[in-house]
């Protein structure tokens, strides 16, 4: 893997072709550890986001984002208990700070992975920083010690929880390649899929303010990340 060049991947990716696993893998990789300098990053994702990842492709990139920090393990006495909802932002997206507590108080338990703001919308983890003392910014320990004793917590990507998305996110947003839908599940799916969940409400949005405006792509992106 390490025999790959970053001007060959991005390359490949721009004149149309599919990337294979260990391309991804590679791509992945070399985002977190920082071999990707800034402009590399921004011109692989300019390339995925003018051609496209096939189905095949957005399921090797989701793996790998998953899998470039630890997945989440929860204790055996809360298997099936754990639930998540993820929206795609734009439209009624506060709707994550009343339901995750709402969740709680059924008995569930809600680890909510979210993110910052993206592209004209507002982001999750940014509204609740404006609480002082807010931290967003949790270990696998206190995770789990919140799920014990309040039974949710929203936070933020870290260096060990889907890292390559935490860069990756933040690089789509200054490099007009947000609205990408392969894009799109891989940074949303990827977080979902560390958290171990049992089950999961997607929240795909529509409309003049959400980062999909058109609906039958909206429908797309539903389907793809189902």
């Amino acid at each position: 893997m390490s025999a790959l060049r970053i001007p060959d991947i991005i390359s490949k990716k721009r004149d149309g072709f599919e990337l294979t696993e260990e391309e991804i893998e590679s791509f992945v990789s070399k985002v977190v550890d920082k071999s990707f300098e800034g402009a590399q990053l921004g011109a692989m994702l300019m390339a995925i986001y003018l051609k496209h990842l096939n189905d095949a492709e957005t399921t090797r990139l989701t793996r790998a984002i998953t899998h470039s920090g630890i997945v989440l393990t929860w204790p055996h006495k809360w298997k099936g208990q754990i639930v998540d909802k993820h929206s795609t932002g734009g439209v009624g997206d506060k709707i994550s700070l009343l339901l995750a507590p709402a969740l709680a108080a059924c008995g569930m338990k809600v680890p909510m992975i979210s993110g910052r703001s993206l592209a004209h919308t507002g982001g999750t983890l940014d509204k609740l920083e404006s609480i002082p003392g807010f931290r967003v910014h949790l270990t696998h320990q206190e995770m789990t010690d919140i799920l014990e004793t309040v039974g949710c917590f929203i936070a933020g990507q870290t260096d060990d929880i889907v890292p390559a998305d935490k860069i990756m996110y933040a690089s789509r947003d200054v490099t007009g390649t947000v609205s990408n839908l392969g894009l799109i599940t891989g940074s949303i799916i990827s977080k979902k899929a560390a958290e171990s969940l049992d089950a999961l409400v997607l929240d795909v949005k529509t409309g003049k303010a959400a980062i999909i405006q058109d609906e039958k792509l909206a429908r797309e992106l539903a389907t793809q990340m189902v």
